[in-house]
């Protein structure tokens, strides 16, 4: 299991290493999921509210799930922001199991987009 664990922190590194190549930043976790979400919702680059930063890192959070069935796309709002439903519970998880269970969903994302 340990081996598991460490596969998944080097691609995660590798990741994080990869976005700071492509945008100047090596982003934590809040920083590539904000990243997903822009990317989500298809906007662009532009200036965020907090509260919107918020809602831009949950859309990648659905998003990253969606890939294992735990939420489903219902479509957009009139103002174009995706949103989703949760279709299947979350496991019940530790911290750092939360943590690398996000790790490796944001992994196959990345993976999907051809990015990694």
């Amino acid at each position: 299991m340990q081996n598991v664990a460490e596969d998944l922190q080097v691609r995660w590194l590798k990741l994080r290493i990869k976005l700071k190549e492509r945008f100047g930043i090596k982003p934590d976790m809040n920083g590539v999921l904000l990243l997903i979400g822009v990317q989500e919702l298809g906007s662009g680059p532009q200036e965020f509210s907090k509260e919107q930063k918020q809602d831009l890192m949950h859309i990648a959070i659905c998003k990253v799930l969606s890939q294992s069935g735990y939420y489903v796309f219902e479509g957009n709002d009139e103002d174009g922001w995706p949103h989703y439903a949760l279709v299947q519970p979350l496991p019940e998880l530790n911290l750092i199991e939360q943590e690398n269970f996000l790790k490796d969903h944001i992994l196959l994302y990345f993976q999907n987009q051809e990015f990694i």
